[in-house]
């Protein structure tokens, strides 16, 4: 028999053991679609618990709400994707506001309360963010100290600037500033609110950046073995910071549609940003570990946190303020799901 017909019969004969071995029925890929069908589940929920749950105004405000925390979530992807993790989100946002607010009120004296002012003070805000997350990133890769520690430290010292700044009080945006600034929040375009349009663009530069470019492939083989990534030549040290240097971006991007909802910051702004950002992380399905994410995943997260808090609104059979345990009770059960899951996987 001719070697050509002996790997043509070998062939056909792992063809048929494939097509035997195929499993029959339906079956759904719960790692990819068990956001989607947590989502669909919590809604129904909504509706059974207040009808008043699919109104317009409802959704609308719910996706607004989602927009800060789905855009430092998606930020946090990258972090935790490449095997790091940020506690210093939601200080650091703080922070941003703050220094954005009281340099906003010292433009208006020699630019007035027009869009220059405004203008600057977004810019500033998006360096002040990249600053902050090159920070936390040469201080962890530079250093060789634990991000856990890092971001931690960073929390602390963003969290007590933005009170030092305050005097202990609040920072209030100048009101003519603020009435100018209100429609970036407010406003809305083909019926959508702009902070829903800023998350959707923010979400698909994202999944294509993590999905299709150098960069993103580069973050999952960081994430999944740091070694192996430096013995293919692969800058580690460079890429991680530059996760911390694009969730800061995504910090202040969040921080500028945020600031004109209330037109002030203080010490308590910002409070349990960092939880939500990474329980919309793990929700979608990103391993806590490292080396696997999904930014359409972290989108379902973030608005399916918010869809809990704002079901939570609709009853009483929970209080609101248990918002937080629901969070850290969800966060825990995902990964122990993740462990599980991986647990079963590993060769």
């Amino acid at each position: 028999m001719s070697s050509a017909m002996l790997n043509n019969k070998t062939t056909q004969n792992t063809a048929a053991q494939n097509t035997v071995a195929r499993p029959k029925g339906f079956s759904i890929d719960l790692k990819t679609w068990g956001p989607f069908i947590a989502l669909v589940v919590l809604a129904i929920l909504g509706v059974l618990i207040n009808p008043a749950f699919l109104g317009l105004d409802n959704l609308s405000n719910m996706l607004t709400r989602s927009a800060f925390i789905g855009i430092i979530a998606i930020g946090a992807t990258f972090v935790i994707t490449a095997g790091g993790l940020d506690l210093s989100v939601g200080a650091m946002a703080a922070f941003i506001a703050g220094v954005m607010i009281i340099l906003m009120n010292s433009l208006v004296e020699q630019f007035g309360a027009g869009i220059t002012t405004i203008v600057l003070g977004i810019g500033a805000s998006l360096l002040l963010g990249l600053c902050a997350g090159f920070i936390n990133g040469i201080v962890t890769t530079k250093g060789k100290i634990e991000a856990f520690i890092v971001t931690l430290g960073t929390m602390g010292i963003y969290r007590s600037l933005v009170t030092y700044l305050a005097d202990g009080g609040t920072l209030t945006l100048d009101w003519a500033v603020r009435d100018i600034y209100r429609p970036v929040y407010y406003g809305s375009f083909m019926g959508i609110t702009f902070p829903v349009w800023v998350f959707f663009a923010v979400a698909v530069i994202g999944y294509i950046l993590l999905n299709y470019t150098r960069f993103g492939r580069y973050c999952f083989a960081i994430g999944s073995n740091e070694k192996v990534a430096e013995y293919s030549a692969i800058h580690v040290d460079r890429v991680k910071t530059l996760t911390y240097m694009l969730q800061g971006v995504c910090v202040a991007l969040a921080t500028i549609i945020y600031v004109p909802r209330l037109g002030s910051a203080s010490g308590a702004t910002g409070v349990l940003w960092e939880l939500e950002a990474i329980a919309a992380v793990i929700i979608g399905g990103t391993m806590l570990k490292g080396g696997h994410g999904r930014i359409w995943g972290t989108v379902i997260g973030a608005i399916m946190l918010t869809m809990i808090g704002n079901i939570l609104n609709l009853t009483d059979a929970i209080s609101n303020y248990l918002n937080g345990t629901v969070q850290g009770i969800i966060i825990i059960v995902a990964v122990y799901l993740q462990r599980a899951s991986w647990r079963k996987t590993r060769p």
